[in-house]
């Protein structure tokens, strides 16, 4: 974490700076100050591909240019979004497609998101999430490049890496190059879960890998291209711009929520197991302000003691699961994350203990589960009674055969 310069360090910079030939307690205050600042920027820090403007802004420079991105598309930390930033550099960005949420991340989790033009550039906004998840031929036409800048999670069910999917095959089909932007993924360090059977194909499961996918965006938008993906096998041209001083393991933390519900560190690095909730008749904290760190129910009462009440919340959650009522459940929010760093696996126990606790077992699984699991099989085994140790062996040799796939596509050790 980088600390924060004293005013007063500022103050005493500026001062020395201020003047043309400084004296020399003021050369010795500047040269203090100016040693602070350098000590708190760790030379190994990690920096987005956004950030390294120099290495693609000369690219973008005279071509007509399409942005993919969403609120998680920043330069310079929390500052501005890389659109306004390249706005003020002169970049022609001619068009803006966005995903779930919108482009300025107004929108709750699964609300159709129109197509409309951004008030503070008045740029055209395309809606990538709605009435259409693939952009047109007229959408892409006179645009000499897409770019994509878009902070993933790292699981298979969240659905930013669908509308890569469908930018990369756009473009392959209108011959438009695409270039990425890469983030580092915050469950990078690990490859678990279920792989998917493609009679499941959906929008939060369009390939046939495992629920944590242990991959950056650019890596990812490669295995699509090199596996074949998109439709008719045909090939995006890809222009990646890595992150720096990044590898797989090292622990990252988002400066911008990826969406409304994963608001805080600890629901993203808890996302890929208590996910599996959202297909079940509980409440994962949607309509709270800790969402995706507790799972509860009203038939829990008496099992648990922790409870919430799921309230709507405009912009984060219209309508959410078991609105208005007291749930009883799990309660996350202290977990520690470590933990499942150091397993280096999909914790399966949190849904599996509380299936066995619940009341009215026929009630406990709905449709939706399935599509989030990419199989059958996980729900019928977790009925039946199965111990983890038997689950996690039905997932070879799908999962290790991915293993050996995605190592052709990793751009960091």
């Amino acid at each position: 974490m980088k600390k924060t310069v004293t005013a007063a360090a500022l103050l005493l910079l500026n001062m020395a700076l201020a003047c043309g030939n400084p004296s020399p307690a003021n050369k010795q205050r500047a040269t203090s100050s100016k040693r602070a600042i350098v000590r708190h920027q760790p030379a190994n820090e990690i920096i987005p591909a956004a950030d390294q403007t120099q290495l693609y802004l000369p690219y973008l420079k005279g071509k007509k240019i399409g942005m993919v991105v969403n609120p998680t598309s920043i330069i310079g930390g929390h500052k501005t979004t890389v659109v306004d930033s390249l706005v003020k550099r002169g970049v022609s960005i001619k068009k803006i497609f966005g995903p779930e949420h919108g482009f300025r991340g107004n929108a709750s989790d699964g609300a159709d998101v129109k197509s409309t033009v951004d008030k503070k550039t008045g740029i055209p906004v395309v809606s990538l999430y709605g009435a259409k998840n693939k952009p047109t031929p007229d959408d892409l036409k006179g645009l000499d490049l897409l770019v994509f800048d878009i902070q993933d999670v790292g699981t298979r069910f969240y659905t930013y890496i669908s509308t890569l999917h469908y930018i990369m095959e756009a473009c392959a089909e209108n011959n438009v190059e695409l270039m990425v932007l890469d983030r580092p993924n915050p469950n990078g360090y690990f490859v678990d879960g279920p792989v998917l059977d493609t009679a499941y194909r959906s929008f939060v499961g369009m390939h046939p890998i495992p629920v944590v996918h242990g991959m950056t965006i650019a890596e990812y938008a490669q295995m699509i291209n090199g596996e074949g993906w998109l439709k008719n096998k045909v090939k995006c041209k890809l222009k990646i711009i890595k992150v720096a001083n990044y590898n797989h393991s090292l622990p990252y933390t988002l400066p911008v929520n990826p969406s409304p519900n994963l608001n805080t560190q600890q629901s993203i690095l808890l996302y890929p197991g208590i996910c599996f909730f959202e297909g079940t008749t509980l409440s994962l904290g949607r309509g709270t302000t800790f969402p995706f760190q507790v799972a509860g129910h009203p038939l829990l009462k008496g099992i648990y003691s922790f409870s919430f009440t799921p309230v709507p919340m405009p912009g984060i959650s219209d309508n959410p699961p078991q609105k208005n009522v007291e749930c009883f459940g799990i309660d996350l929010r202290n977990y520690d994350t470590q933990l499942l760093r150091k397993s280096g696996r999909l914790n399966l126990s949190w849904l599996m203990d509380v299936y066995q606790k619940f009341p009215q077992k026929d009630q406990f699984f709905n449709a939706y589960f399935t599509k989030l699991a990419g199989t059958e099989q996980l729900r019928k085994q977790i009925e039946a009674g199965m111990t983890e140790a038997t689950i996690r062996n039905s997932w070879e040799p799908a999962l290790s055969k991915f293993k050996q796939t995605r190592k052709k596509y990793l751009l960091y050790n």
